[in-house]
């Protein structure tokens, strides 16, 4: 995954098949550098699939105790310092250990080449749009490390070797082990690469604004194929791009210029600023279409680690809990499958098509049918421990809160029943059949039936206040803060205070919406029937983003880190980057995804209407 900097290869390399803390089997050295290497190796605790890693090493030869212990501490916050970040562009740390003079930094493997290995391979110059695309990232990644709170990270080591391109062609920004927190006015001493480094560095002050300059020092390598390294340091002027490369635009060199200014006040302010630049020069150039699509998306290639088969469609969302995937299908089973391997375990007979998420408690499974009832099984064999009796189908998922199960029915009554002994504690009566599953926040439980009609109820079962929508409310509630979101048939995303009922804003969607909102940072994300995802600003109402499928959204969207989850009735499930709604990868089923996934522990599990339950690397 990462390359050092270092002419010498380190002693005592680890060979291929040790292992490290009985977990990490070392596979092949992927880098060198000075201090050590880095290996990919697999992840022992994951034994029915082959989940790799990278393992960077640090051996600790430095006779001065002092020194030594120094060099541990800085390798203690490189690995601090990554486990607060989360970005698509920042590989994720799994472990950090150090066995005597060795520490070890384990980190998500990825899949690719550095992009000095890129610019190498090539033949001839890379193409602009191309380059452009992965300086936007670039920018992206440095301004989220710039606005890091409490204090900004500057990189400080923005060079070629330390930019993956990844399998989907992404960037992905390595060693981490000199980036620091950025104090105003503190000195420090020269640390970075001679070439990429602005003039401040190598006095030893870092700003936000040498990773700029180092951004475009990288940026001329890849589009002249010059190193920086082989040339007096600051002497950019005098190789400018086009004069090399005569394919580069005029706005390109010119941004490449800015950012490689010797003073740091005549650079961009900061990396937004950049890739607002480099957004510009894509416009003028007519290379912005290009650069949307330029990035190859994983398609074909997604293989799921497992597929169980059931033997009709599954149109709800599992559940995973100790180890086991439970899911309803619409042959009247709720299965147990082992979420390792997709092995069957149990399944368990209603009389009716089971379309509702399962909830547990204390060991057991709570699930509705079409069957008119609440069942609730043993979540290790299956068998029934109680089963509650309403007039209706039960299409709404339960809830459980405070002891009680709570859950809507096609009677009409959104039912709350004591959750050890399945008597009913009391009924409240709507005006419709109730699909959506019920939300339980600060004592209120708030739910849409058919008619449009949304209730805040207190645990009493006492009318709180009740808001009108102009058709059905199919989804299931979220908030955020004193905010209650949930889409409508009548096409419109609603915000609502959550205390009131009134309305906070309104979003007109292009279509109906069954599809529960998803909720992250400032975000709101809902499906719809025209084929969007929508992301919207939870503040005020202003579209961010929207991603097309190919047909419409009934599934709702699921946030996991920094991705959105979401299936489409066009067969596919879908990964987006939930900042900017960029295709990473979709899987295919080969039918429609009604229900919604959930993701544990980088492991994302989806139904199909094609009977199928999937299982894949998130």
């Amino acid at each position: 995954m990462e390359s050092g900097s270092g002419d010498e290869a380190p002693r005592q390399q680890l060979l291929s098949g040790s292992t490290l803390v009985n977990r990490y089997s070392i596979q092949d050295v992927i880098g060198v550098g000075g201090m050590g290497s880095v290996y990919r190796a697999r992840d022992l605790h994951f034994p029915n699939v082959v989940k790799l890693v990278a393992v960077k090493e640090m051996i600790n030869m430095a006779p001065d105790p002092l020194i030594r212990e120094t060099i541990v501490q800085n390798f203690e916050r490189e690995a601090n310092l990554l486990a607060t970040l989360n970005h698509s562009s920042i590989p994720r740390i799994y472990d950090y250990f150090t066995q005597e003079s060795r520490s070890y930094l384990v980190l998500e493997f990825v899949h690719g080449k550095d992009l000095e290995t890129v610019i190498n391979d090539a033949n001839g110059f890379l193409p602009e749009d191309q380059v452009i695309s992965w300086g936007i990232q670039l920018c992206d990644v440095l301004s989220y490390l710039h606005g890091h709170k409490p204090d900004p990270i500057v990189f400080r080591d923005m060079k070629p070797s330390n930019v993956m391109i990844n399998h989907n062609g992404d960037v992905i920004l390595v060693d981490f082990g000199i980036a620091k927190a950025f104090q105003s006015g503190i000195k420090g001493t020269m640390i970075g690469t001679e070439g990429y480094s602005p003039p401040e560095q190598y006095r030893g002050e870092a700003s936000t604004l040498a990773d700029v300059y180092s951004l475009g020092a990288t940026l001329h390598h890849a589009l002249t194929r010059r190193d920086p390294r082989m040339e007096p340091p600051f002497s950019f002027a005098e190789r400018p791009v086009r004069r090399i490369n005569t394919n580069v635009s005029v706005e390109m060199e010119a941004v490449i210029n800015t950012a490689l200014q010797y003073n740091p006040n005549e650079r961009f302010p900061n990396a937004a600023a950049m890739k607002d630049a480099l957004l510009n020069v894509a416009r003028h150039t007519g290379m912005l279409s290009k650069i949307t699509t330029a990035l190859p998306v994983a398609v074909g290639g997604i293989k799921p680690l497992w597929s169980f088969k059931c033997e009709d469609e599954l149109r709800g969302t599992p559940l995973l809990h100790q180890g086991s995937l439970y899911v309803g299908c619409y042959d009247n089973n709720l299965y147990s499958i082992n979420a390792a391997d997709g092995t069957f375990q149990w399944k368990y007979a209603t009389e009716g098509g089971v379309v509702t998420k399962p909830a547990h408690q204390d060991g057991n499974i709570f699930f509705g049918s079409e069957d008119k009832c609440l069942h609730v099984v043993n979540s290790r064999t299956g068998k029934m421990v109680w089963k509650y009796y309403t007039e209706g189908k039960v299409r709404s998922s339960p809830r459980i809160a405070e002891g009680h199960v709570f859950f809507g029915s096609d009677d009409q009554d959104l039912h709350a029943v004591n959750v050890n002994t399945g008597r009913a504690v009391w009924k409240f009566a709507t005006d419709a059949p109730i699909y959506s599953t019920p939300l339980v926040v600060n004592e209120l439980v708030y739910t849409g039936t058919e008619s449009g009609a949304v209730y805040g109820v207190d645990f009493r079962g006492a009318l709180k206040w009740r808001f009108q929508a102009k058709r059905a409310v199919s989804s299931s509630a979220n908030f955020q803060g004193q905010a209650l979101f949930f889409t409508s048939v009548d096409s419109t995303l609603y915000a609502l205070d959550m205390k009131n009922g009134w309305a906070i804003w309104k979003f007109r969607l292009g279509k109906a919406s069954v599809s529960s909102p998803a909720v992250a940072d400032d975000y709101v994300f809902a499906g719809a029937a025209d084929g969007f995802i929508y992301c919207v600003d939870n503040h005020n109402a202003k579209e961010i983003w929207r991603f097309k499928t190919d047909n419409q959204i009934t599934s709702s969207p699921v946030i996991y880190k920094d991705s959105l989850y979401c299936g489409s009735v066009d067969g596919n499930l879908y990964c987006l980057e939930y900042r900017t709604g960029r295709l990473r990868w979709k899987f295919a089923t080969k039918a429609a995804i009604i229900g919604s996934p959930i993701v544990h522990d980088d492991i994302v599990y989806v139904g199909s209407t094609d009977h199928q339950v999937y299982a894949l690397f998130a």
